[in-house]
């Protein structure tokens, strides 16, 4: 986890923009980079450092070798295959950092190459200071964050890896917009550093192999689907093991990450890691997910960690999460609150700096219990794409920013390119819920398998926010009740007038709001919409009050027959 900033064709002293660069510095504690561009006059960039694949200066950035002196690049991100692009095209790498690859596939082969060569998860900058050119881009999914904002009459481009650092810039006057994913631009620059935008690229989207796909993933063969998902989420896994600072996992007990967990920790031993795995649960005293969770972590062999919240802990850092994440969205903040204060447990009691997660499964395999009551395979398919196509402004930035804030790099290996597109080419009738289970290809794929205990492989499907709570009560009403005597009767009447966009429908809505607006200012555009379970009428987003939620555990006696 890193934080990438950048201005070009500043009208100002560049030294006013250090405290706006510096305001990401949780992204990466390790290093500290500010560098004005040689051949530009009026450019700043900046870098924070998290130093994962090489600790020594050599990866240090923004970074520029010898042999290409004109190309500075910076990157957010992890480049899984940079091994073997560098072996198979004979790159003369001065560093062992994955980031270093950028340099040599751009002078290779130029923008389009290097895009279309990457596996990984990234935000980059590449400045071109002999073509006059730089480009910002943004891997597939958007599991790394990247804002960035233009005014093309001034020449006047600024980007960050988190919003904060160009909110309320004295220069900024343009709307402030995430970068799209998928998807490179490209901007013309002057020797006096104005930039001026030339086009907008997509050079990968979900449904589709990537170019590497064929060269450096193990391809599936035949129709065993389930067969095919163990191999691809088997390698998704393993690839993600690259770092030299010790891994972790965020262990909830649920099915994604004991899958994510569990190969973990096969891994770790497999490549004789002298550290026992350490995984981490959070709930409130009474949760079903740390008591399942401990289940997994005894079957796995980890060092498991238990941290129990009480509810004034999370309620007391509601704000503290609202400016960390950027967003005012119901369902990514309940989220975020735990995951917010397990992270901030293991930076301060642990040495673990990588940890994995099991966001995406979800969206991918179709396991939000809303997708029980989708009319047809079509159009449950059809929700399944706009969800992962959307995960960047929801899932994704929780699972990025909160991690983050306490200089932690997060892995989502459901989130593998290779791994969606295999699954959204498999039949949409195979993909859904069968059974009445969720996620049921996936679960096939690891039955028998023994990597974990039955109960938890076919254990049903339970929300984080909810999986947190105490037996007692709800993590959701503990917020509702917190939020209760903080925004009145007569601020809910006032609500449509002052928040005309996303307009707060319940108290704890509006209460996020007027945080959000306080740290953010007229920035609700980030959030296009509310995420909210499809097909339901539910007043709440909280699984709980889906009538699927409540039934008796799954019958996987019948799910294992078939």
């Amino acid at each position: 986890m890193c934080g990438i900033w950048g201005i070009f064709g500043s009208d100002e002293d560049l030294q006013t923009y250090f405290q706006k660069a510096y305001s990401i510095r949780h992204r990466g504690p390790d290093a500290f980079t500010l560098t004005n561009i040689e051949k530009f006059t009026n450019c700043l960039l900046c870098f924070h450092r998290l130093a994962i694949t090489d600790s020594s200066g050599l990866g240090n950035q923004p970074m520029m070798i010898k042999d290409f002196p004109h190309i500075i690049t910076m990157c957010n991100g992890e480049l899984y295959n940079y091994k073997k692009l560098r072996d198979q095209y004979n790159f003369n790498f001065t560093s062992d950092c994955d980031c270093e690859i950028l340099i040599h596939l751009y002078a290779y082969g130029g923008i389009d190459f290097m895009v279309k060569m990457l596996d990984g998860v990234y935000a980059f900058c590449v400045v071109d200071t002999q073509a006059k050119k730089v480009y910002i881009g943004r891997d597939t999914i958007g599991v790394r964050p990247m804002y960035r904002s233009y005014q093309e009459q001034r020449g006047f481009l600024a980007f960050s890896s988190e919003a904060k650092g160009i909110v309320d810039l004295n220069c900024l006057k343009t709307e402030i917009t995430p970068l799209l994913p998928g998807l490179y631009e490209e901007y013309d620059v002057g020797l006096d550093g104005k930039a001026s935008f030339v086009e907008r690229k997509r050079f990968h989207s979900i449904e589709k192999l990537p170019k590497w796909a064929d060269t450096s993933c193990p391809m599936p063969t035949g129709d065993d689907h389930a067969a095919n998902i163990r191999l691809l989420f088997t390698e998704a896994v393993r690839k993600r093991f690259m770092s030299k600072r010790r891994i972790g996992c965020f262990l909830s007990g649920g099915l994604d990450s004991s899958l994510v967990s569990a190969l973990a920790a096969k891994f770790a031993k497999e490549n004789g890691v002298k550290y026992a795995l350490q995984t981490f649960s959070v709930g409130l005293e009474g949760s079903t997910d740390v008591a399942a969770a401990r289940k997994v972590a005894a079957h796995i062999g980890s060092e498991h960690h238990e941290i129990v919240i009480t509810p004034e802990e999370g309620t007391g850092i509601i704000e503290d999460v609202i400016y960390s994440l950027e967003s005012y969205d119901i369902i990514t903040l309940r989220g975020s609150i735990a995951m917010y204060l397990v992270a901030k447990y293991i930076k301060e009691k642990t040495d673990t700096v990588v940890v994995y997660s099991g966001e995406g499964s979800d969206e991918l395999f179709q396991g939000y219990i809303n997708f029980h009551l989708a009319s047809s395979p079509e159009e449950a398919d059809e929700e399944s794409r706009r969800l992962l196509n959307d995960l960047y402004l929801f899932d994704v930035q929780r699972s990025d920013k909160i991690p983050a804030a306490h200089g932690l790099e997060i892995r989502v290996p459901f989130l593998d390119h290779h791994l969606i597109s295999y699954v959204l080419s498999i039949p949409q009738q195979e993909r859904g819920p069968r059974f009445g289970i969720e996620k049921y290809l996936l679960r096939k794929a690891f039955d028998g398998t023994r990597l974990l205990p039955d109960e938890i492989l076919w254990r049903p499907k339970e929300g984080f926010s909810e999986g947190v709570s105490s037996t007692k009560k709800s993590w959701n009403v503990v917020l509702k009740e917190f939020v209760e005597d903080k925004v009145t009767e007569s601020m809910m009447k006032e609500a449509p007038s002052l928040f005309p966009f996303n307009t707060p429908t319940t108290k704890e809505a509006f209460y996020y709001r007027q945080i959000f607006e306080r740290r953010f200012g007229n920035h609700s555009s980030w959030i296009p919409y509310m995420w909210w379970p499809k097909w339901t009428n539910m007043v709440d987003p909280s699984a709980r009050g889906m009538k699927h939620y409540k039934k008796s555990v799954h019958n996987c006696d019948d799910a294992n027959s078939s």
